[in-house]
Order: structure tokens, then C-alpha cells, then sequence
């Protein structure tokens, strides 16, 4: 007949088996959460890189269709109102750039860049930790 010697921690893993239990489980919590990030910070990239791309050949075109604008304007109305119509030009063209600056803050306000999904998660990461 074989003996059987009692296993006292057959059913619980001792103090060296949980912390390393604990070290396995914060690793794939971690890197769960940098792949997380990873994909956010793919997404910001993409979307960062079509808003620049966006932005310059926006701002190439407009000053290209300004300038047209404002020669045409300028010699139409250089005979009635003379050097006023430079100021009038200026002023129009103040305000509009004011208003596109407004709208490109605003698109960044709206959180196009930012990754909320990995800030939550961090965020119940942290609340749940301490």
C-alpha cells in the first residue's frame, strides 16, 4: 500500500504563490493597458496627421484665393474709395482669420486628440488600486 502524505497547501497557493500570482496578474493588467494605449495613440496619430495634412493645403489654397480676391477687389475700388479700400481688405481678412482660429480650437476642445478610453481605464485602474 502507498502512503499518502497530506498536501497542507493543495487548496491554497501560500504566501510566494499569491505574490506571484499578484506579479502575473498586474503584468497582464499592464500590458493590456499599453496595448490599449497603443491603439489609441494609432488612431491620434492617423487623425493628427490628416488634420495637419488638411490644414496646410487649406491654408495654401486660401492664400492663394485671398490674394486673387484681394487684387480684384483693390483695383475695382481703388478709383471710389482710393487707400480706404486696404483697410476695408484688412479688416475682412482680421476677422476671418479670428474665425477660423476659433473653429480649430474648438475642433480640439471636442477631444479629437485625446484617448479617453485609456484614461478611464487608468483612472478605474487607480480607483480600484487604492
Amino acid at each position: 500500500m502507498e502512503q499518502q502524505t497530506p498536501h497542507p497547501q493543495d487548496g491554497r497557493p501560500g504566501l510566494i504563490g499569491g505574490v506571484a500570482e499578484l506579479a502575473r496578474n498586474t503584468f497582464g493588467l499592464l500590458m493590456s493597458r499599453i496595448e490599449l494605449a497603443a491603439l489609441e495613440l494609432a488612431e491620434v496619430r492617423a487623425n493628427a496627421l490628416k488634420l495637419a495634412v488638411l490644414f496646410t493645403l487649406g491654408a495654401i489654397i486660401a492664400l492663394f484665393a485671398i490674394g486673387y480676391w484681394t487684387v480684384l477687389i483693390a483695383y475695382l475700388c481703388w478709383p471710389v474709395l482710393g487707400w480706404k479700400i486696404l483697410l476695408i481688405l484688412a479688416l475682412v481678412c482680421t476677422v476671418m482669420a479670428a474665425g477660423i482660429l476659433f473653429y480649430m480650437q474648438s475642433l480640439v476642445q471636442q477631444g479629437k486628440l485625446s484617448m479617453p478610453a485609456t484614461m478611464a481605464e487608468l483612472r478605474h485602474d487607480h480607483d480600484a488600486l487604492l
